[in-house]
């Protein structure tokens, strides 16, 4: 994990960098900045875990940069520990108000600046635990109706923006409470699970998945037609004919999906709701029309 970890250093005086790199290189990815430009340039083009900023430099400052930080979208949310000659109590209230999170002395004591960058970068790991836990559904590891809801507000606005196509496939277990009445609910689990692990197996990057509620799943596809999402539910339904879900060593029970397709139209519409209306009708339509198929909803229907 700790390879993956970058850390950008920005200090002007090159022995303060060398002693830096010292002390993080075996643990960390380390950048280096001599100057608070250099410092913003390197950030257009790589991310990084953390930020080492030096308060006094020559032309910008390191408080002028985390001015400049906190206000760019893709830095903002980057932590910021200064490093400061100064440790008198107005400079570290600055520190903090302007954004920093906490502040190492020179020169360094190797032992605090270790322990500090450490709490940090742990403190990250946490956090980002607590999100993914906030956002995923914990039978399946898919996305949850709320994460989606944000997601797909966000690709809608980008889809608008560019006038590219999304489209939404809506998923249903056929015959879901006979599977549990019969084979008991732990039966059941295994075969939403079954279907989450096959939705992930043909997901594309770009897609997002989530567990909609109970046994059913929407599949949000950007830069897809509606054509192309009916070749995409398809090959899912026939992946799932596939299957066999073993209840022991001589039993095994198969199960099918049913799925409704639409398209969004993201230059009449407000959002994608209308979108999920029309996959929830087409999704209906193959329940009614005798389950194990897929159903459209145009736009226009």
């Amino acid at each position: 994990m700790n390879q993956k970890i970058r850390i950008l250093v920005v200090d002007d005086e090159k022995i303060n960098l060398n002693i830096l790199i010292g002390l993080l290189g075996d643990k960390y990815e380390v950048l280096v900045a001599l100057n608070a430009k250099k410092a913003l340039a390197t950030l257009e083009k790589k991310e990084v875990n953390l930020i080492l900023l030096d308060i006094v430099m020559p032309g910008m400052d390191g408080f002028e940069a985390c001015h400049i930080l906190k206000k760019q979208a893709h830095t903002q949310e980057i932590p910021i520990i200064f490093i400061t000659v100064e440790s008198d109590e107005k400079t570290i209230e600055e520190a903090y108000g302007i954004g920093g999170i906490d502040f190492i002395t020179k020169p360094f004591k190797p032992k605090e600046l270790l322990a500090k960058v450490k709490r940090e970068l742990k403190l990250q790991e946490m956090q980002k635990e607590l999100q993914l836990l906030a956002a995923t559904d914990p039978m399946t590891k898919l996305y949850n109706r709320r994460y989606f809801t944000s997601a797909s507000a966000h690709i809608f606005d980008l889809a608008k923006r560019h006038k590219t196509n999304i489209s939404l496939i809506m998923i249903d277990i056929d015959n879901f409470k006979s599977i549990n009445d019969t084979y008991g609910h732990k039966t059941g689990d295994d075969v939403i699970v079954n279907l989450a692990n096959i939705l992930r197996n043909q997901q594309r990057k770009s897609d997002i998945i989530c567990r909609f509620g109970g046994e059913e799943f929407l599949i949000l596809l950007p830069n897809t037609t509606l054509q192309n999402a009916k070749i995409v539910a398809e090959k899912i339904r026939k992946n799932v004919e596939k299957v066999s879900i073993y209840l022991n060593e001589k039993k095994s029970i198969h199960y099918t999906v049913s799925l409704g397709v639409s398209e969004v139209d993201t230059q009449n519409e407000a959002n994608i709701e209308e979108a999920i209306k029309r996959a929830d009708t087409a999704l209906y339509e193959a329940k009614k029309s005798g389950r194990n198929r897929t159903c459209l909803r145009a736009i226009d229907s």
